[in-house]
């Protein structure tokens, strides 16, 4: 399916009501230039849920949702971000374009082809679904494979919710039902649910009359067709994996006994990639609870016994490491993970490949924690023989934050005695931290490193030495404030945020002026700004939706929440450029203070000279248009 147009997406935001889309879903009443509610999301007595049109934005004061329509949609019904963008055009009547317009036949040829892919891919999605409920209504005639799941500990509904099935001990009952054409048994294999045998004999054959009739059934459709295939699944416990939209895509078959391999899964299929799926997604964002979090864990049976015990944010990798597209998955919808492993050597392996994916997405506002199991433990046994809010004070107390872990881990790693012992952590460290976006997680990852080892230097020092930058910390200590204006940085974002038009207003030479800027967040208002003058926006909506898929987009919704700085646009006009000529004349007097400095010590070079008098012309220019003003 092509991707959605960015241009679209903003040009629906800017014809959609949010008001209309909310209040189709929630009962709203005004009050004065906006609309309040009792929270969807959240249960509450005293409506703190209020619905903006001016900025075509939502936010809870109760429980901190917010976002634009096409958020509320994925939240509120449970919507992929493509379904949401879908149901929005639906109710303006508009269609909703999946790529370019075709230039030529060649590109109408291509258009054509993606369209009878996705046909095709339906009927994929229809066959996957048809077999899973076959496997569910194989497990109802199963005694021993419900004794099974009954001896595990799970219950009726438990099993309903995730449609647990199991494949029967038959080489070919699968490709009996489903198989009958040639058509039939392409899409199977197309599956990965049917397999093609080797030339070179026979594959292992059960035991029992039940192996001798599928043996005789395959035989006969073998030869009445041909065919030389086999069900992929047999004898086994069957997990459906879902897509965001509830449609199955793959399935993991659990052995039933002591057989290997353990755990069988789908092959990678046109509908299914397992780097990308997380195992109980679907079902955790189906949770009555609003989703603030994820448990990454290792097994299907984890995620569904945690999701029995009320710990319905639980969700698996499918027989791989943590993937950065799964942590750009998370990421998308929540702001805290913590991941599950086995105190074992294994475990602890896979830990260490979770934090090297983990540090690209290592961002303010984001959380990352790494929880080590007692040693012949796994989340299904914990949980069961510790309950809820055992395992989730567990959660809360053991769990490791990625700054912990990664020094405790970097220490057993390296050897740290002796005096080369630093400069080993160093460079160790150095490609590790380089991985991380320059902000606040890598400074604070670097005084973590510089308390931990030793390092008799400052933060600064530290990180020259690793070779990184890790940019001024900001007042705080941790990074903006919640409350206040904050830095001067911070305030012309959230200027810009609640009034978008503000932009125009400012001149060629302040956003040149801006690229010189070395404060914290500078280079970002830059960008906003570059955005904003090239497409300018209306609505507050507008302005979160292009930064969506962006890292800092989560942190641009939580300004837009914060409560606008001035009551205007011609207001924040004002302010914006005030606070930007403010921002120009501190960069530049540092820069005037560092090469008197620097004059005192060594002496300036001619352009540096000519440098310090266009400064002190320019910051004395400054303080009169001031004192005029």
């Amino acid at each position: 399916m092509g991707l959605i147009p960015r241009s679209f997406i903003d040009e629906l935001i800017a014809r959609a009501n949010i008001v209309e889309v909310v209040g189709s879903r929630v009962a709203l009443k005004k009050a004065g230039r906006e609309y309040k509610a009792c929270c969807p999301f959240h249960s509450e007595k005293t409506p703190s849920f209020w619905v903006s049109p001016e900025k075509q934005f939502y936010h809870c004061f109760g429980c901190g949702a917010h976002g634009t329509a096409l958020s509320f949609l994925m939240e509120h019904d449970r919507l992929p971000f493509p379904e949401a963008v879908e149901e929005l055009a639906s109710t303006l009547g508009i269609p909703v374009p999946r790529d370019a317009e075709p230039r030529g036949s060649g590109e109408r040829g291509a258009q054509d082809g993606r369209a009878a892919q996705r046909s095709r891919d339906g009927s994929l999605h229809e066959l996957m679904g048809q077999v899973a409920r076959f496997y569910c209504e194989t497990l109802k005639g199963s005694e021993r494979a419900r004794q099974y799941l009954g001896h595990r500990g799970l219950d009726r509904e438990i099993i309903e919710r995730f449609a647990i099935g199991y494949a029967p001990n038959s080489w070919s009952e699968v490709l009996r039902r489903f198989g009958g054409t040639e058509e039939g048994r392409r899409k199977l294999t197309e599956l990965g649910l049917v397999i093609e045998k080797a030339e070179t004999g026979e594959p292992r054959q059960p035991s029992g009359d039940e192996a001798a009739s599928a043996r005789a059934g395959r035989g006969a459709l073998e030869r009445r067709e041909g065919a030389r295939l086999y069900d992929r699944f047999r004898d086994r416990i069957m997990f459906p994996i879902r897509d965001a939209r509830g449609r199955v895509i793959a399935f993991g078959g659990r052995v039933l006994g002591e057989g290997e391999p353990k755990y069988l899964n789908s092959p990678e299929t046109v509908l299914f990639h397992k780097g990308r799926e997380l195992y109980g997604l679907y079902e955790a964002r189906q949770s009555r609870a609003a989703l603030t979090r994820l448990l990454v864990v290792e097994g299907y049976m984890d995620v569904v016994r945690l999701h029995q015990f009320s710990v319905p944010y639980a969700v698996a990798t499918l027989g791989t490491a943590t993937t950065p597209e799964h942590l750009k998955r998370i990421f998308q919808l929540v702001p805290e993970v913590t991941f599950s492993f086995d105190g074992d050597r294994a475990g602890r392996a896979a830990a260490w490949r979770a934090l090297e994916n983990s540090l690209p997405e290592a961002l303010e506002g984001r959380e990352i924690r790494f929880l080590f199991l007692p040693e012949g433990e796994d989340p299904d046994t914990l949980v069961a023989k510790e309950g809820r809010e055992a395992f989730e004070r567990r959660l809360a107390h053991d769990a490791l934050l990625l700054s912990e872990y990664f020094v405790r881990e970097l220490g057993q790693r390296v050897t740290t005695r002796g005096a080369d012992g630093r400069a080993r952590v160093a460079q160790a460290a150095r490609p590790l931290l380089q991985r991380v976006p320059e902000g606040i997680y890598r400074r604070l990852l670097v005084e973590r490193l510089a308390q931990a080892f030793g390092f008799q230097r400052t933060p600064e020092g530290v990180a020259e030495l690793l070779g990184v930058r890790i940019g001024r910390r900001l007042e705080g200590g941790r990074g903006p404030a919640s409350v206040g204006r904050g830095s001067l940085v911070r305030q012309a974002v959230r200027l810009l945020l609640h009034f978008p038009e503000a932009a125009s207003r400012i001149r060629p030479e302040s956003l040149t002026g801006l690229e010189r800027v070395d404060e914290p967040g500078a280079q970002l208002l830059h960008a906003l700004l570059t955005d904003l003058q090239g497409q300018p926006a209306r609505t507050t909506g507008q302005v979160l939706e292009r930064w969506r898929d962006r890292p800092e987009g989560a942190h641009f919704a939580r300004l837009a929440a914060a409560e606008a700085l001035v009551p205007s646009a011609v207001a924040a006009e004002s302010e914006l450029e005030q606070a930007l000529e403010r921002l120009l004349e501190e960069t530049g007097r540092r820069r005037l203070d560092s090469l008197l400095e620097k004059d005192r010590s060594e002496g300036l070079s001619s352009e540096e000279k000519s440098e310090i008098q266009r400064l002190t012309m320019e910051l004395a220019r400054g303080r009169h248009l001031a004192a005029a003003s």
